[in-house]
């Protein structure tokens, strides 16, 4: 299935994160039963500046925070959970164009900013063949969020005759590839991650680039920040966002719920002291994991580009998806059978959370590692496992 939702780049207009937070709350059931992003949904996205976020100044864009990002998916993760996942890849995939070479750049954003493009670049896949000024691509991918309303998609290969090497990323306009009607997952069922193939489609040079060029950030001195932080720093901040707005939600609708039920004569649950210790605990440790979150998008805009930043920023957004997991478990939990039906947004919530969680972004062993490696240097590998 595949809808053209999103607004071209000279007829978007200007809309608030609010608004496109109460827009996809509205079809929050819709995008679900469409395995896809409403129409409505795609286009307020683009209307409320996701795909601009990180492009570059030069092309119209905003090159913008990565706090300000962290706060405008959240929000929207508040409406609906898999409208801010395409959020916030929408942003992430241009701030990864952003690192083409300047050509390409331009046949992306050379009439305007508001371009969604998704991305399949983890792990790599297809078939890469030198060609007269470029490549010829071949092959399948997987779990492309957001491809419906992509108007560009980066993919990643294998370089030709590839001994090992770094994988070549490749920018395709919507002709050049095919979505394949693939999502059916338990959780983020909007979103939309479909798989997406592509048959021998030329890619000139201009619009390819070997992607240690994004662990390492643009290394001009006039480029942006947002450009120059290497991808590790920050990749596992925007995959978690979406989680504190779903968290924010699922406590706002347990509170609903539980505000108005009885539990005998003289009162709701709420009157209850385990109740109470729900909502105290829960809230506090959203705010918790706001910190958490607020610190490592600071750190992205602010810290020395160096190995620290990146493990504490790896660090702090695995542990707080996982306080975050912990919040909406104890809410689904404490809510009783009425939760779990489908008519209540709590158990979308809780679907929804345990789905981005399972990404591997957001892996706590591996950001462990990397801790334990930036603190103390010479603890040996295995070591940090036990």
């Amino acid at each position: 299935m595949t809808l053209s939702g999103h607004l071209a780049p000279s007829t978007a207009t200007r809309l608030s994160v609010r608004d496109a937070a109460t827009l996809a709350a509205r079809h929050a059931t819709d995008s679900e039963v469409l395995r896809t992003l409403h129409p409505a949904v795609a286009g307020a996205l683009t209307g409320a500046g996701f795909p601009r976020h990180f492009v570059p100044a030069e092309f119209g864009g905003d090159a913008g925070t990565f706090a300000g990002l962290v706060e405008s998916v959240a929000l929207l993760g508040e409406g609906c959970t898999s409208a801010a996942w395409c959020a916030a890849l929408q942003a992430a995939h241009g701030r990864l164009a952003a690192h083409l070479p300047p050509r390409g750049q331009a046949d992306i954003w050379g009439s305007g900013p508001d371009v969604p493009i998704a991305a399949a670049v983890v792990p790599p896949a297809g078939e890469l063949t030198e060609a007269p000024g470029g490549y010829r691509l071949s092959g399948r991918w997987h779990l492309a969020s957001g491809v419906d309303h992509a108007d560009w998609l980066l993919l990643a290969a294998p370089e030709p005759g590839d001994g090992g090497g770094s994988p070549r990323i490749l920018a395709l306009p919507r002709a050049d590839f095919t979505v394949e009607d693939t999502w059916r997952n338990t959780g983020l069922r909007g979103t939309g991650s479909n798989s997406v193939t592509v048959a021998g489609a030329f890619v000139p040079r201009h619009r390819t680039m070997s992607r240690d060029v994004l662990a390492t950030g643009r290394p001009e001195e006039s480029a942006a920040r947002c450009h120059r932080v290497p991808f590790p720093l920050v990749a596992s901040l925007m995959f978690a966002a979406p989680a504190l707005g779903a968290a924010r939600a699922a406590l706002r609708a347990w509170t609903d719920v539980t505000a108005g039920r009885a539990t005998g004569p003289g009162g709701g649950l709420l009157d209850d002291g385990a109740a109470q210790q729900v909502l105290a605990r829960s809230s506090a440790e959203i705010d918790a994991a706001y910190l958490l979150l607020r610190g490592a998008a600071e750190r992205a805009d602010h810290a020395p580009l160096d190995r620290l930043p990146v493990a504490r920023n790896m660090r702090d957004a695995a542990v707080a998806v996982e306080m975050l997991v912990a919040v909406v478990e104890r809410l689904f939990r404490s809510g009783g059978t009425r939760v779990q039906s489908e008519a209540e947004p709590l158990q979308r919530f809780w679907r929804d959370v345990h789905a981005l969680a399972g990404h591997g972004a957001l892996r706590l062993a591996p950001a462990a590692a990397a801790y334990a490696r930036s603190v103390v240097p010479d603890v040996p590998d295995g070591v940090q496992g036990a």
